[in-house]
């Protein structure tokens, strides 16, 4: 009887995990479309004909749509239904994807990239909400959400490889197209396997919030990229986008229940975790961005190659985040997230002298590139998982819903912004000294993220 019952377990627990591995199924599209994306932008731009500004658009309209659409997700779905939620979202994805595989020019890939960013919103609040709801004891939350974070991993580690042998051999438009037949999986999927669920059905809708906060981002990343031949403009332009965002934090402060509520984000804590995840946006996903194009012009590679280099920075997003939770438990915070920074901030030093052209041969440089690399992952790897944790952990627990979902937003919001700042350094026709500047911001943010650790975190264990 008793061994029965062992050989049963495992197939129990499995089936227990099903739900959560069709969520996973369907994030791992959402994060798959980051990275798999990077490695074929140069080949869509040599395509498509356009210079640096439109590269970056490529990347910041799905971000742009992701993060305006997230504020209006999470409502959505409590009010209509978190399934129907993430099956809409999903085949908004799936329309995205396909106009993306035949997008003739640039604007309408831009175009088909918001629709996929919209759609990605939706599969993110959904898919995080039936995640909670259908798991209610803690011990099978944490294995649920753990398997999402596997499988979130291998979307981000795996990308720039698959994505750069697709590229290779069939094309960067089958990137996109290959999204139909797992889209149509998860809506056949997800229903038989996962229950409705709503939240609460009084939860406000806030239009005008998500305008104005979308409009400031917005105009924010058109000035960094399309103003640099004039300072005027992108001065005018970010002035702007700051008159938005301070209207945006009043408004929210006058609403009853506000979706973003500033007194939560005038802690220090929350200061410094808000300032940690732009640093890890702009040190690590911006950069991830614009290093195929790096790599081509330093090296002459292009598609596989570069999507094989890119496994020394991706990897790490992979096999270690259990090693940063069990740090995080012997360190403390403050010392976790310090030497995160301290360690993204070593690396992008590193790929700024490989950018730089001091040093003196091509073994040497090809080393310093691929430990730069190295070490923006593992510095991200030690970050990136444990913030949400510590938002948990730091914030009172009547705010912990609405912080983790602002992480998330502000997330996706400095990884546009960071694209377009770290766009707004590179000449119409760079090369590979160009990227030294980037670099150079990018290890600024990190520094920035590193004093904010420093001094703004508390050093005990969580």
């Amino acid at each position: 009887m008793a061994r029965t019952e062992l050989q049963t377990q495992p197939w129990s627990r499995w089936r227990d995990l099903q739900p959560a591995a069709v969520l996973g199924m369907a994030a791992f599209l959402v994060q798959f479309d980051v990275t798999a994306v990077v490695v074929a932008m140069p080949a869509m731009a040599a395509e498509l004909g356009f210079g640096v500004a439109a590269y970056a658009w490529v990347m910041d309209a799905y971000s742009l749509a992701f993060t305006g659409g997230l504020l209006a997700a999470g409502a959505l779905a409590d009010r209509y239904g978190r399934r129907r939620a993430l099956l809409g979202g999903n085949i908004v994805f799936l329309v995205g994807s396909i106009a993306c595989g035949f997008a003739a020019g640039g604007p309408v890939l831009w175009a088909a990239r918001a629709v996929q960013g919209l759609g990605a919103a939706f599969v993110i609040a959904g898919g995080i909400a039936l995640l909670a709801s259908t798991y209610t004891r803690p011990d099978e939350r944490a294995r649920a959400f753990a398997l999402m974070g596997v499988i979130s991993g291998m979307a981000m580690a795996l990308g720039p490889t698959l994505g750069g042998l697709v590229a290779t051999w069939i094309g960067w438009r089958w990137i996109f197209l290959a999204n139909i037949p797992l889209c149509l999986l998860a809506i056949l999927a997800v229903p038989r396997l996962v229950a409705e669920s709503r939240g609460p059905a009084d939860r406000p809708l806030d239009w005008s919030g998500v305008i104005l906060l979308t409009f400031a981002l917005g105009l924010a990343i058109e000035s960094l990229l399309m103003g640099r031949a004039a300072p005027v403009r992108v001065a005018v332009g970010l002035g702007a986008s700051v008159c938005l965002l301070a209207t945006f934090a009043m408004q929210q402060r006058r609403r009853p229940a506000p979706m973003f509520d500033p007194a939560v984000f005038g802690r220090p804590v929350m200061i410094g975790i808000s300032s940690l995840l732009i640093a890890v946006s702009i040190g690590y996903w911006a950069v991830l961005v614009y290093l195929p194009p790096f790599l081509g012009a330093a090296f002459g590679w292009t598609g596989s190659s570069v999507g094989f280099a890119l496994l020394s920075a991706t990897l790490p997003m992979l096999l270690l985040p259990p090693y940063g939770a069990r740090l995080a438990k012997h360190w403390g915070w403050r010392r976790l997230f310090a030497t995160a920074m301290l360690v993204l901030l070593v690396g992008n030093l590193t790929l700024m002298l490989v950018a730089s052209g001091w040093l003196p041969d091509t073994g040497v440089i090809l080393a310093a590139a691929a430990t730069g690399m190295l070490l923006i992952g593992l510095g991200a790897v030690l970050a990136h998982p444990q913030l949400s944790g510590a938002v948990v952990a730091l914030v009172p627990p009547d705010q912990t819903g609405m912080a983790s979902a602002v992480t998330v937003v502000m997330r996706q919001g400095g990884f546009a912004l960071g694209i377009a700042t770290l766009g707004a350094t590179l000449p119409y026709d760079a090369t590979a000294a160009s990227y030294a500047w980037p670099w150079l911001l990018a290890a600024l943010a990190s520094a920035g993220g590193l004093i904010a650790a420093s001094m703004l975190l508390p050093d005990y264990q969580p």
